[in-house]
């Protein structure tokens, strides 16, 4: 992907520069707890700073859902209370807004970049009121500005055109380097360049570093090239699936999914997590691989309980057992001893491998060894071998099991890497300028 970058804009003192981060962080109490995404953003914000840019930042903050009012969609829980009588949808929605600007506020993020940025930064209440309009304006070369949640405003997702050009306010250069975001259409990630209101619009270094090692390995892999794909369930990855086994010599399956696959072929799989409605497509996915001379790896053996771990992290009785001989009153929960050679074995002589989720309930001690296995198989090939971590569940197994700097790269985006995997266009990178 030749997309331009902002090492490719020239003469950036006194330019004002919009740039769309993403700063959605984890807070508990109104305390950052994992603060990577800030620390992920900051060569940008750095680089545009240094070379004498008037910086607006913006993100988003969860998802807050005061500001729908008549089509506000209430999550599960206020759902029940509302069909139960308890309250109604007014008295959630009034609740909403006034509390969620207080908990997915994004000043404590400003807080964290000002301590970074040696106080170059200012928090602007708003996103297109007055306060951000005022602060947009005092700026001084070198200086940032980051503007409340993006989602206070209905407009962001809607992507509503006056919204945009109140958002780009005086801007004369778009940045997006919130890839974790990139596969949304939404007002901040790609309708303010699609409307033409920005027209230079280049990625930050995230984005580009995003586009380098994932984009240019899908398209253009050292062979072998191996893909793993776990998680909960194939309907989540339908398209992963097909369109990995036309860019990948070697599938590797494992998770929640793999029962799917392994009902497909006639096995007994238990009580384990089950796609009824996805047993034909997987049998035409092991056909095509067949067919396209592709090697589609399924567990030999599995790790099953009698019951899913409560809480997650509970002691579990467990037993290992073939692939084909699972219990009927057992669940899958993880791969077997088995399987874990054989997958660690085809990663030892992969030239290119990505991985997007998990082998197994990698959040239970007992459940973790599969994902373990695979993180370790990464790890030893490291330096010899380009080894990609898809975002999402993976990428914290990963970092969560201490080899995150055993990769060659952690993709931010979960979703995002997700449609990147599946061969899609992603809005927030489609709107960006082509070099030359």
């Amino acid at each position: 992907m030749n997309k331009m970058s902002v090492k490719d804009l020239k003469d950036l003192n006194g330019k004002k520069v919009l740039v769309r981060c993403d700063f959605n962080v984890p807070m508990k109490d109104g305390v950052i707890t994992d603060e990577n995404r800030i620390q992920g953003a900051l060569p940008t914000i750095k680089y545009l700073l240094e070379h004498g840019a008037k910086v607006t930042l913006c993100s988003h903050m969860g998802k807050p859902h005061s500001i729908f009012s008549s089509e506000v969609k209430l999550n599960k829980k206020d759902q029940k209370k509302v069909d139960a009588g308890e309250t109604t949808k007014e008295a959630v929605i009034a609740k909403a807004k006034a509390d969620e600007p207080k908990k997915l506020t994004l000043a404590p993020v400003a807080k964290r970049l000002n301590e970074l940025l040696n106080g170059k930064v200012a928090f602007a209440t708003d996103v297109i009121g007055a306060d951000a309009k005022t602060k947009r304006d005092n700026l001084k070369c070198g200086e940032a500005v980051l503007l409340e949640n993006l989602r206070f405003h209905w407009e962001e997702e809607k992507k509503e055109e006056a919204f945009c050009k109140a958002l780009a306010y005086d801007a004369e250069i778009y940045v997006n380097d919130a890839f974790g975001t990139a596969h949304r259409s939404h007002a901040s990630t790609a309708a303010i360049v699609e409307y033409g209101i920005i027209k230079t619009a280049v990625c930050g270094f995230l984005i580009e570093k995003e586009l380098s090692v994932m984009a240019d390995t899908l398209e253009n892999p050292k062979r072998p090239f191996v893909a793993i794909l776990g998680g909960a369930k194939v309907a989540d990855k339908l398209n992963v699936i097909s369109n990995l086994l036309e860019k990948c010599d070697t599938l590797i399956i494992g998770g929640g999914m793999a029962y799917t696959f392994l009902k497909a072929k006639g096995y007994e799989v238990g009580t384990s997590l089950l796609d009824e409605e996805k047993i034909e497509y997987c049998k035409e996915m092991m056909a095509k691989a067949e067919k396209a001379g592709k090697e589609l790896l399924l567990p030999v053996d599995a790790v099953v309980a009698s019951h899913f771990p409560d809480p997650i992290d509970a002691q579990i009785e467990v037993e290992t057992v073939n692939a084909d001989k699972i219990p009927a009153d057992k669940m899958g929960m993880d791969i077997g001893e088995k399987t874990r050679k054989l997958y660690a074995d085809k990663i030892a002589s992969a030239k290119s491998v990505i991985w997007n989720g998990p082998m197994g309930v990698f959040e239970n001690p007992t459940l973790a060894k599969g994902t373990i296995a695979v993180a370790q198989a990464l790890a030893d090939v490291y330096g010899k071998c380009t080894t990609i971590i898809g975002g999402g569940d993976s990428a914290a197994a990963v970092q969560q099991l201490g080899f995150a700097d055993k990769v060659t790269h952690i993709s931010t985006g979960g979703g995002a890497s997700l449609e990147l995997f599946e061969g899609k266009v992603l809005p927030g990178i489609a709107c960006l300028n082509e070099k030359n």
